[in-house]
């Protein structure tokens, strides 16, 4: 199935502290920095019961000093009813996110001279420049950032020797995954973000990738419309499953696809 490969690649590229696979879940923890490596996620057939494997679940997340939340990708045979017996648990659904993807073609194999290839501790303190997401948080996300396995792009778009925008490509195999794609905020609506993902799905294409994938949460209309101009497709969704405490309301939606 094409979307269970997305998914594995995308869960790949954005490891977790500590991750186990329990009768097709699988459990992640990285200490609360974000919520796709701090969730269970369903992607293949179970055996046990729901209510046995949540309260396993729970358990696990209350050790860890953390809430239970469970992202359920639509692809997966088990979300459905999962969130029926979540829903009767006292769980409440947020943050609907979408993963697309696209064909890359041949005819990208142009490199884009201001695209650079820099090094984890060249590129994160840049991302940290335009980007306040969990900025408490972000000596997590570079402990995280380590552990992906290569090869990997930490891609920097210059303009006249200054950085104007960033993201991270990781490839797998066939598949490369786009994350952390932000410009600076004073650099926005210039076209430097279109430059960006252009150059670095040229990059995926000349080391090998036949597909390239990315998450942009619901609400994303702007990157919605960018990356669909750069030939990318909806592929599924996924959101988020979190029990609600007592006199707290639900989220609306927002945030980033993390």
């Amino acid at each position: 199935m094409f979307e269970r490969r997305i998914e594995e690649a995308g869960l790949n590229s954005w490891p977790a502290l500590q991750q186990l696979l329990f009768d097709g879940w699988i459990i992640r923890f990285a200490r609360g920095y974000t919520k796709r490596a701090n969730s269970v996620t369903p992607i293949y057939p179970s055996q046990l019961s729901s209510e046995e494997k949540i309260d396993h679940c729970e358990r696990f997340y209350e050790q860890k000093q953390l809430p239970t939340i469970f992202r359920l990708p639509s692809f997966a045979a088990e979300s459905a009813s999962l969130e029926r017996v979540l829903e009767q648990r006292g769980y409440y659904s947020f943050e609907r996110s979408h993963v697309w993807s696209t064909t890359l073609s041949s005819t990208l194999t142009e490199p884009d001279l201001a695209l650079h290839n820099v090094s984890l501790a060249s590129w994160l303190p840049i991302y940290c420049q335009f980007s306040t997401r969990y900025s408490e948080l972000q000596h997590l996300h570079g402990e995280l950032l380590e552990r992906i396995p290569p090869p990997f792009l930490y891609a920097v778009l210059y303009l006249e020797g200054v950085p104007v925008a960033c993201g991270l490509g990781v490839l797998e195999h066939e598949m490369f995954g786009i994350f952390d794609v932000v410009t600076d905020p004073a650099q926005r609506q210039k076209g430097y973000g279109t430059r960006l993902v252009t150059a670095m799905l040229a990059w995926g294409r000349q080391h090998g990738a036949h597909y390239a994938y990315l998450q942009v949460i619901e609400t994303n209309l702007i990157a919605q419309q960018l990356y669909a101009k750069l030939g990318f497709q909806p592929c599924y969704d996924y959101w988020y499953l979190k029990k609600r405490n007592e006199g707290e309301m639900s989220p609306s939606t927002g945030g980033s696809a993390f």
